[in-house]
C-alpha cells in the first residue's frame, strides 16, 4: 500500500487530481458538436445532413431542460462542491454557457449554408419579399382561413403583465405605436405548434415560407390601429420537464409536494411551512 501511495506522489500533475477526469456536460457538448460535424459533412445526402443539424438542436434543448437544470438547482440551493473533474456546478454553467454559444453560432452558420444547398437542389426556403404576387394573394388567404384564428395578441404593459411561456414555444415580439394616440405599445404574439413552423407555397417549384414572415405580412388584420416600429422572433426557454428535488432539503412531505407543484405550475412563492 505505502508503495501504491508513494508512486501516485511521483505522477505528472496532469494525472492526479481533477485532471484526470472530462467533465461530464462539457464531455456531452462535445458529442453534440460530433452531430453538428455530420450536418456539415458534404458525403452525406443533403436531407441527412438536414436531419442531423435538427438532431443538433433538439439535444441542445433537452440537454438544458435536463442538465443545465440540475447544475442551476445546485446553484441556487448554494451548493459548493466540486464534481470529480474540480468544477463547481458555478463554474460548470460558466463553461457550458462558453461552449453551447460556439455550437449554436456553428447551428446557425450550418443552417445557412444548407439553405443554400437546399435552394441549388429545388427546394427553396423564401422570404416574404421573394413572394410573386399570386403567391402573396394566395398566402394572404391562407393566413386569414388557417392562421389568423388561432392567433391571440397579448399586450405587454403594467396592467398585463408578461405571460408565462409555453416550453419552447414561438413568439413574434411587437413594438407598436398607436394612429390614435402616441403611446407606444409593446405586444406579444405566440405562434401555436399546431400552425407548422413553415408553410408550403402553392405551384410546381418546392417553396416554403417560413410562418412568422407570413404573420408579419398581415400584422395589419391583427393590430389595425397601429403602425408596427420594430418586430423580432425567437423562442421561448426551455423548462424543466420533471421535478428538481433536493431530498435533503425536505424537511416534510408537504415541503416536496409544494416544490413539486412550483416546478409544474410556476409558482413563485409559498406560505411558510
Amino acid at each position: 500500500m505505502n508503495a501504491q501511495i508513494q508512486a501516485a506522489d511521483r505522477l505528472p500533475a496532469e494525472y492526479t487530481g481533477g485532471a484526470r477526469f472530462i467533465n461530464r456536460e462539457l464531455s456531452w457538448l462535445a458529442f453534440n458538436e460530433r452531430v453538428l460535424e455530420e450536418a456539415e459533412n458534404s458525403a452525406h445526402p443533403l436531407l441527412e445532413r438536414l436531419r442531423f443539424l435538427s438532431i443538433s438542436a433538439s439535444n441542445l434543448d433537452e440537454f438544458y431542460m435536463v442538465r443545465v437544470a440540475g447544475l442551476k438547482g445546485q446553484v441556487r440551493a448554494r451548493v459548493t462542491t466540486p464534481s470529480q473533474d474540480g468544477l463547481t456546478p458555478a463554474q460548470q454553467l460558466s463553461a457550458i454557457n462558453q461552449r453551447a454559444n460556439k455550437l449554436m453560432e456553428q447551428q446557425q452558420l450550418c443552417w445557412r449554408t444548407l439553405r443554400g444547398e437546399l435552394r441549388s437542389k429545388g427546394i427553396a426556403v423564401v422570404s416574404a419579399n421573394e413572394l410573386t404576387a399570386e403567391e402573396r394573394l394566395w398566402a394572404d388567404a391562407h393566413f386569414m382561413d388557417s392562421i389568423f384564428p388561432v392567433l391571440t395578441p397579448l399586450a405587454i404593459d403594467p396592467a398585463h403583465p408578461f405571460t408565462v411561456l409555453p416550453n419552447k414555444g414561438f413568439a413574434l415580439v411587437l413594438h407598436l405605436q398607436g394612429r390614435r394616440e402616441p403611446r407606444a405599445l409593446k405586444a406579444l404574439l405566440l405562434l401555436p405548434a399546431q400552425i407548422g413552423r413553415f408553410v408550403r407555397l402553392p405551384g410546381a417549384e418546392t417553396r416554403f415560407l417560413p410562418v412568422e414572415e407570413l404573420v408579419g405580412l398581415n400584422l395589419d388584420k391583427l393590430f389595425p390601429d397601429f403602425d408596427v416600429l420594430g418586430q423580432g422572433c425567437g423562442a421561448s426557454p426551455c423548462r424543466v420537464p420533471c421535478c428538481w428535488v433536493q431530498w435533503r432539503c425536505c424537511h416534510c412531505l408537504w415541503v416536496f409536494c409544494f416544490s413539486a407543484l412550483g416546478a409544474v405550475h410556476f409558482l413563485r412563492s409559498a406560505p411558510a411551512c
